[in-house]
């Protein structure tokens, strides 16, 4: 298993590694000349940029001082999600870079002059005054250069000189034996390409390139914003047959996948309270994935979520993130800011019972789920509402009789490409969906991990309104 373990490891290192390479070769080497402070000074930002990334996850990992994983996270994260992108536009500029590249030689076909050359982009026919030839050293006659053909010239073809500075072979020299004679002037020149400037390859891997790097860094940039300035509210009504009259329109804040760490701090956990404040609801669910790091380093980012309001109070759950950061500490840290945990526990809320239950990565720390404690003993004609971090877990839902499970840990895929293997390892990726009796709803979270950017993915605070049948 181990073996099997390290050799996934090293492909998928050597398809980063050949990828970065890729986009190395793309964007600096076939744009700028050998030797040139633009090549060294790209080069030096494709070496870079991997190790801050590869910095960023094994601080986190290994607990470094935090003051170093904010020093790493920024560019390492950030040069995550830029180079994803730069990777996906230069795959799309393989098939417009074709196309560029015939476009000049068309339309300089088209503004060529009479008899069927361009102006100036093929070499001209070298015309001799002599018909027959012109005379060698050794005496004898020499047929008329060959006209090249047309398009065979290369694109990168050198400037050409012309008459003798074409290296003195088409000269006239003295025959031996005869007085020297005046050598034939060559009668036609061949022209460079007019202004001089850079080839047509050269030109179109610029284009290509620039434009590459322009749309991977608008689009990091705005994904950056839209996590940065905080999640949207979304509502949604959600009947369930077992609700009284009385909790019609009960309104559950549900809030997922914080992620508060190196990156999300103080400032962001006080928007998300903001934002779940305004809508005033009866209760708050954080359903897992609040924080990556220890209660020592984040303890402060964390203080903002006593503020909640909410007339039946705020309830947590564990998410696979706490148990990579310490879960026994984080429950008793959310406990003491006025959170509620739900450790595998159920409570009787006005015409519904809300429980919670460990997160399934709890099992490799003797912690996990148990949905018997949660929802074995109660009342099966009232409904009830699980929190449950992963939508995986839906499964012993319905064994188990529930009515609606809140879920996160998706993040919607955050970033496109992401949401088909988001897609393919879970349930649901977000939304609400209905399994048997039970339905399922997955928030696509509030923060993101890795890279503080999202695409196709935007970040949210749903609230759901419980619906009564009855009503």
């Amino acid at each position: 298993m181990v073996i099997v373990f390290v050799l996934v490891g090293l492909a998928v290192l050597s398809a980063f590694c050949g990828l970065q390479w890729y986009a190395w070769r793309r964007v600096v080497r076939d744009t700028t000349a050998r030797g040139s402070a633009a090549r060294r000074i790209g080069s030096v930002v494709f070496v870079a940029g991997p190790l801050l990334m590869f910095g960023a996850f094994g601080s986190t990992r290994a607990e470094a001082p935090f003051w170093l994983q904010q020093v790493l996270a920024w560019p390492g994260y950030l040069w995550m999600a830029f180079s994803l992108y730069l990777v996906l536009a230069l795959l799309v500029g393989e098939f417009i870079r074709p196309l560029l590249r015939r476009w000049p030689a068309r339309r300089d076909s088209a503004a060529g002059a009479p008899g069927g050359h361009g102006s100036g982009a093929l070499p001209q026919r070298l015309e001799h005054p002599v018909g027959a030839g012109d005379r060698t050293a050794a005496g004898g006659v020499r047929g008329p250069e060959p006209e090249p053909e047309l398009g065979a010239e290369p694109e990168d073809a050198p400037v050409q000189a012309t008459g003798p500075e074409l290296g003195g072979e088409l000269a006239q020299e003295p025959v031996v034996g005869e007085p020297a004679q005046e050598p034939v002037p060559a009668a036609a020149t061949v022209t460079a390409p007019a202004g001089g400037g850079p080839s047509r390859r050269l030109f179109v891997s610029r284009i290509v390139g620039g434009a590459a790097a322009a749309v991977a860094l608008g689009t990091v940039g705005n994904g950056a914003y839209g996590v940065l300035s905080g999640p949207k509210v979304k509502r949604l009504t959600v009947p369930l047959a077992k609700l009284p009259r009385a909790a019609h329109g009960f309104r559950i804040a549900v809030v997922s996948d914080i992620h508060l760490g190196p990156i999300l701090g103080r400032g962001f956990t006080q928007r998300v309270v903001d934002t779940i404040n305004a809508t005033q609801p009866d209760l708050v669910a954080v359903v897992g994935d609040l924080v990556d790091g220890s209660v020592e380093n984040l303890g402060p980012a964390v203080e903002p979520l006593a503020q909640l309001r909410a007339r039946h109070g705020a309830y947590f759950v564990t998410g696979n993130h706490e148990y990579f950061s310490g879960a026994e500490q984080w429950v008793d840290h959310v406990r003491e800011l006025g959170l509620n945990p739900l450790e595998n526990a159920r409570v009787e809320i006005d015409g519904f019972d809300l429980a919670g239950v460990n997160d399934i990565s709890g099992d490799d720390y003797g912690d996990g789920p148990d949905y018997v404690k949660a929802l074995g003993d109660r009342d099966t004609a009232r409904a009830a509402v699980l929190l449950a971090h992963q939508p995986v877990m839906i499964h012993e839902a319905v064994k188990h009789g529930v009515d609606l499970q809140l879920s996160g840990h998706t993040h919607g895929g955050q970033l496109w490409p992401g949401n088909f293997i988001a897609g393919a390892a879970n349930p649901t990726l977000a939304g609400l969906e209905q399994y048997g009796d039970t339905q399922l709803y997955v928030s696509r979270g509030a923060g993101a991990w890795g890279p503080p950017v999202r695409v196709g993915a935007p970040s949210d605070i749903t609230v759901v309104e419980l619906a009564s049948k009855q009503a």
